[in-house]
């Protein structure tokens, strides 16, 4: 199935800052409406920080997209360090992030078409309790 247009709704977090980590990204048809989703994926990471989760986050969400081969992408976080820092808007200071950024950055040059947007923390509930999830299992 190849899908012209998805949205990667994605987020990451930790239960302590390091602590226990995971990570959730929703891909979502969205060329159809109501929007359908195509996969998702809800994976503990280990301990980390929740920077780290949340690129980790937005990495699985690229990649599992690949599959659906679209040519244009729409990332949606409620990370606005990831989302400023991927527009080029804010540095990559921190040694932890710089190989994270570099990956999610080639993998956004395989779209022809990039939207990338800061959502509240309210709107990205589905990535929210995939990451959730995950953390719950483990416990």
């Amino acid at each position: 199935m190849t899908v012209d247009v998805v949205e990667i709704q994605s987020d990451g977090g930790a239960r302590g800052n390091p602590g226990p980590a995971a990570i959730g990204a929703v891909v979502l048809d969205v060329t159809v409406d109501p929007p359908v989703r195509l996969a998702s994926v809800s994976e503990c990471i280990g301990i980390t920080t929740n920077n780290v989760a949340e690129y980790q986050a937005l990495i699985a969400g690229l990649e599992a997209a690949r599959e659906f081969g679209p040519r244009c992408v729409r990332v949606r976080a409620d990370s606005e360090l990831i989302i400023r820092q991927l527009e080029g808007r804010y540095r990559v200071k921190s040694a932890l992030l710089k190989p994270l950024y570099e990956q999610a950055r080639t993998l956004l040059a395989e779209y022809d078409e990039v939207d990338l947007a800061h959502i509240r923390r309210e709107l990205n509930v589905d990535a929210d309790a995939l990451v959730n999830a995950a953390l719950d299992a483990e416990s």
